[in-house]
């Protein structure tokens, strides 16, 4: 399976509806992966691509089946700050602790809001 593959499968499984969505969400443009079917992506997109669907470079390069096999050693608030662009350097645990649960509860309400439409 190629990577542009990987992508694809793993988008459809997280809920995009598209690669042209997904592309956009990690903050590229409209057709970039699409682009990857016969071109080499660049390493920081790729990436890119990775924290927005939650999985490793690896995973999508194929070189493991773990999604996660080489996540940084980072707190997940830390890796959502960073992928939106939020500096959290200055708040200590118990304050990165509270911003989590708060960021939670704001999805899970959102999702909640739309699974039952």
């Amino acid at each position: 399976m190629t990577t542009f593959d990987r992508i694809k499968n793993i988008s459809k499984k997280k809920g995009y509806s598209s690669l042209r969505v997904l592309s956009e969400t990690a903050g590229l443009g409209p057709n970039a992966i699409y682009q990857w079917r016969h071109k080499t992506p660049r390493t920081d997109n790729l990436q890119a691509v990775a924290d927005v669907l939650g999985v490793s470079v690896d995973y999508l390069l194929g070189n493991t089946d773990d999604m996660h096999a080489n996540k940084k050693d980072e707190s997940t608030a830390d890796l959502i700050a960073a992928h939106w662009g939020i500096d959290l350097d200055n708040l200590s645990q118990e304050e990165k602790a509270i911003v989590m649960a708060r960021a939670r509860d704001y999805v899970k309400g959102l999702v909640d809001a739309f699974e039952s439409k």
